[in-house]
């Protein structure tokens, strides 16, 4: 059993809501994948480097200096593999980075995990 653990995919769910960090977090978790939760994207970022994520699920609004998009960007600057999902209520401002994904909220759960598992 220690060694599936091991096989387990790292995402991690960056949303300064607390309540939809938890269930985007345990929606993934159920799917097979390590979730690291942050409600920052200064926060994740270091989780990035440290943990090579297979996925990263943002907002775009969040506290601190870096947006959700500058999250994204970051991320795939890391690891050109990494999979990202931005969410947030509104369509962003800006254009997303290339081949990072955005979803409207609210996101219905049985988007988000095909769109995870992939």
């Amino acid at each position: 059993m220690g060694y599936a653990k091991m096989l387990r995919q790292v995402a991690i769910v960056v949303e300064d809501d607390p309540i939809q960090r938890d269930m985007i977090a345990l929606l993934l978790e159920e799917s097979h994948f390590d979730v690291i939760q942050c409600e920052d994207a200064e926060t994740a970022a270091l989780a990035v480097k440290m943990r090579h994520p297979a996925l990263v699920i943002t907002d775009i609004g969040l506290t601190g200096k870096m947006n959700g998009i500058e999250l994204a960007q970051f991320a795939l600057d890391c690891d050109r593999k990494v999979r990202v999902m931005v969410i947030s209520g509104q369509r962003p401002a800006d254009a997303l980075p290339d081949g990072v994904k955005f979803f409207e909220k609210p996101i219905y759960p049985v988007t988000l995990l095909r769109e995870a598992v992939q």
